[in-house]
C-alpha cells in the first residue's frame, strides 16, 4: 500500500508498505518507526463518504487497498513556562515537538543559519548602544573582560544544544553569525572581523566541556583521561546528532536494565507486541548507547542483548534517534536526485573501467528506477577507485552461511541459486546479521543504518564511497568533505561533464 502522510504543512511524506499490518496496534507501531514518531497521536483518513474529509481511523478494513493519504496529529503536551511551543502537529526534526518529550536525548541538527542567542539584559544594552554607534561613524565596542566572557560562554551553551565538539566550519559560522548581528563586536584590523572571537570560542567550548564532564555529563565523561598516553576521543564520528545521551529523568540504568530484560523476553514470543518493543527501544536507548560506545562489544554480543535492534523497522528508529533523519526516504531521495547525472558520469567513464560497462549493460533489459538505483550504487567503488569486492559479494544457495560471510567484514551478501536472485544480507564481523532483504539499495541501507548504530566506523577499503553515501546523497554532515568528495560533489552540480 502507499501511503501519503501529512505530518503538518511543512512536512508531507510518501511511504510504502510491503505488507498489510495485521491490527491498528502494529499499524500504529510501524508509523512510528517509519516516521521517527514519539508520544501519542491521532491518525485521520480521507473518507470518500463524506467527500473525503478527515476521519478518524478506527479500523484498517476503513482504509482504500492500494493508496491512501493520512494525517497523523501529534497530542498536545501541557503549555509550560519552559517552551513557548503549542503546535499539535510536528515532525521529528522539530525541536519543540511532543516527539522530542518521549525521547531521551533532546539535541537537534546544526541550525542554519545559526542563531545568536539573547544575551543578560545588561549585555543586550550594550550591544544596542554599540550597534548603534557603529551604524553611525563605525564606532566599535570595547567589551571589557566580564562581559566577552559572558557572551562566550551563552555561545558555548547555545553551541551544545546541537554539538559537544562541533567542527571548524561550525566555529566559523557561529563567530561570523555574532559579528553579523552585533557588527559593534568587529575586531579592529582584522579582514573578516571575527577570527579572535572564533580562537576565544573554541577555548570556551573546551572549559564548557570539562565543567559539564566534572557534573557527569556522559558524553564527555566518556573521554575521561586518566594516567597513561592520551586516549582516542570517544565522539560522534558521523555527525551524529545524539552521539551518547544521558539517562533520562525520573529513570535509573538498573530500570533501563529491566526494560532491556523484557525486550529480550518480549522477543522471544511467537507474537510480538511491536508497540510495546518500539517504547522500550525509545527508553532504552541511552543505556544501549552507553554499552556500545563505551565497551565497544562485538556484533554478536549486541545482537543477544538487543535482539530487537537487528530488525528493519528498529534500525531505522535507532537511525532516527541518532541523527533526526529518516533513513531510507533519505537514502532513496538522495539516490534519484543524483540518479541521471551518476549514470551520464558512469557512462564517461565506462570506457577506461570496464566494470562500468558491465553494470551499465544491465539497464538494457531493465530500465527501472529500482534497477538504476542498485547499478549507481555498485557503480560507486568503481568510479571512486575502491574495492567493489568489499561492498557486495556474491555466493551461492549451496555454501552454509559460514562459507557465504566468511571475508567479509563490512558488507553485503547477493545469494543466487544458479542466475536467480534469492536473497540480500547484511553481513558484519564474518556474520550475517540481517537478511530476507528484496534488493540491493534496501540492503545498503540498512547496512548504513546498523553502522550507525553499532557506531562501527566505515571500512578503509570504502572510505569514500561510504562517504559519498552520507556526505552526498544523505546530506548529513556534508559541510564537510574529503577532497575527493567534494570533487565529485560538484561535478554531480554541474550541467556538463
Amino acid at each position: 500500500m502507499l501511503l501519503r502522510i501529512i505530518i503538518n504543512k511543512d512536512d508531507i511524506r510518501k511511504i510504502q508498505t510491503d505488507s498489510e499490518p495485521e491490527t491498528l496496534d502494529s499499524f500504529y507501531s510501524f508509523l512510528k518507526c517509519k516516521l521517527g514518531l514519539g508520544g501519542d497521536f491521532v491518525v485521520q483518513f480521507q473518507d470518500p463518504d463524506f467527500g473525503n474529509e478527515f476521519c478518524n481511523l478506527s479500523s484498517l478494513s476503513e482504509l482504500p487497498k492500494e493508496k491512501a493519504t493520512l494525517k497523523v496529529i501529534l497530542k498536545k503536551i501541557p503549555e509550560s513556562p519552559q517552551t513557548d511551543s503549542t503546535l499539535d502537529t510536528a515532525s521529528l526534526s522539530s525541536p519543540s515537538s511532543s516527539s522530542m518529550e518521549d525521547t531521551p536525548s533532546c539535541r537537534r541538527p546544526w541550525p542554519d543559519p545559526f542563531v545568536i542567542p539573547k544575551f543578560s539584559y545588561d549585555v543586550e544594552l550594550k550591544l544596542k548602544r554599540g550597534n548603534e554607534a557603529y551604524q553611525e561613524n563605525g564606532t566599535l565596542l570595547i567589551t571589557n573582560k566580564d562581559t566577552k566572557s559572558e557572551i562566550l560562554e551563552k555561545l558555548a551553551e547555545e553551541i551544545y544544544k546541537y554539538s559537544a565538539y562541533p567542527s571548524r566550519e561550525q566555529y566559523d559560522i557561529v563567530a561570523q553569525s555574532l559579528v553579523k548581528k552585533h557588527p559593534c563586536l568587529r575586531e579592529p584590523g582584522s579582514v573578516k572581523g571575527w577570527y579572535c572571537w572564533k580562537f576565544s570560542l573554541k577555548f570556551k567550548m573546551g572549559n564548557y566541556r570539562n565543567k559539564l564532564r566534572v557534573s557527569g555529563c556522559s558524553e564527555l565523561t566518556v573521554n575521561r583521561r586518566n594516567s597513561g598516553p592520551k586516549q582516542k576521543l570517544k565522539k560522534a564520528k558521523k555527525s551524529e546528532v545524539n552521539f551518547l545521551p544521558d539517562v533520562p529523568e525520573g529513570k535509573t540504568q538498573n530500570v533501563l536494565e529491566e526494560e532491556r530484560a523484557a525486550i529480550v523476553a518480549e522477543m522471544k514470543k511467537k507474537k510480538v507486541d511491536w508497540k510495546k518493543v518500539t517504547d522500550m527501544m525509545a527508553s532504552t536507548f541511552p543505556l544501549r548507547r552507553k554499552e556500545i560506545v563505551e565497551e565497544q562489544p562485538l556484533v554478536a554480543e549486541v545482537k543477544a542483548k538487543w535482539p530487537a535492534l537487528f530488525t528493519d523497522t528498529q534500525i531505522e528508529a535507532e537511525f532516527a534517534r541518532l541523527t533526526s533523519t529518516d533513513l531510507w526516504d533519505t537514502f532513496v531521495s538522495g539516490l534519484d536526485q543524483y540518479m541521471e547525472r551518476f549514470l551520464q558520469m558512469f557512462r564517461a567513464k565506462s570506457h577506461c573501467i570496464q566494470a562500468l560497462s558491465s553494470l551499465l549493460s544491465l539497464l538494457d533489459d531493465d530500465n527501472s528506477v529500482q534497477k538504476k538505483r542498485a547499478v549507481i550504487l555498485r557503480g560507486l567503488p568503481h568510479f571512486l577507485r575502491e574495492d567493489p569486492s568489499k561492498l557486495l559479494k556474491i555466493a551461492e544457495t549451496t555454501e552454509s552461511e559460514e562459507q557465504m560471510a566468511k571475508g567479509v567484514s563490512i558488507g553485503v551478501l547477493l545469494i543466487q541459486e544458479e542466475e536467480d536472485v534469492i536473497d540480500f544480507s547484511v553481513v558484519l564481523e564474518e556474520q550475517i546479521i540481517l537478511n530476507g532483504i528484496t534488493d540491493f539499495p534496501h540492503a545498503v541501507a540498512m547496512l548504513v543504518g546498523l553502522l550507525f548504530a553499532l557506531n562501527i566506523d566505515y571500512p578503509k577499503e570504502l572510505r569514500y564511497t561510504f562517504e559519498v553515501i552520507q556526505k552526498v546523497l544523505m546530506n548529513i554532515g556534508g559541510e564537510q568533505c574529503s577532497a575527493r568528495v567534494h570533487g565529485l560533489r560538484n561535478r554531480l552540480l554541474c550541467k556538463t561533464l
